[in-house]
């Protein structure tokens, strides 16, 4: 997943197996290795494919900030108290991080203030509101 998150930005067709085991180069895995991996990362709903010939082009199907919410909201649902496990993340992080936690609090409640308008908008979906390609303003 870094190799398409890293190599394909959002406006991009996707790259080839080929092109993946490309970028894995040092690491000694065989053409098939990565076909099969990008293969289930497809039926998996992580990757998106088009066909392009013989050959198939991949991309991530979601933008690996939304990946890393969605992986957070799932450890929410292992059991236990979703609250205590919110507090208890909310005390661990730093003081920036807990200014860009209150900025989009405040904006999802419709607050104005310092930090809670178009820069929270600007460092998290990039220029314009644009959030990233492939990435839907769901919660």
């Amino acid at each position: 997943m870094d190799v398409l998150w890293d190599v394909v930005p959002g406006t991009s067709d996707g790259v080839t197996v080929r092109e993946v085991a490309d970028a894995l180069d040092g690491r000694e895995l065989a053409y098939t290795t990565v076909m099969t991996v990008l293969d289930r990362l497809a039926g998996k709903g992580m990757v998106q494919r088009e066909r392009e010939g013989r050959a198939w082009r991949y991309r991530p199907a979601a933008s690996r900030e939304a990946h890393i919410a969605q992986l957070m909201l799932d450890a929410l649902d292992l059991g236990g108290s979703r609250d205590a496990a919110l507090v208890r993340f909310a005390r661990s992080v730093t003081g920036t991080e807990a200014e860009v936690l209150r900025a989009a609090l405040g904006s999802e409640a419709g607050l104005t203030g310092p930090g809670s308008t178009d820069a929270l908008t600007d460092r998290v979906d990039g220029p314009a509101g644009r959030r990233p390609a492939g990435e839907a303003a769901e919660r």
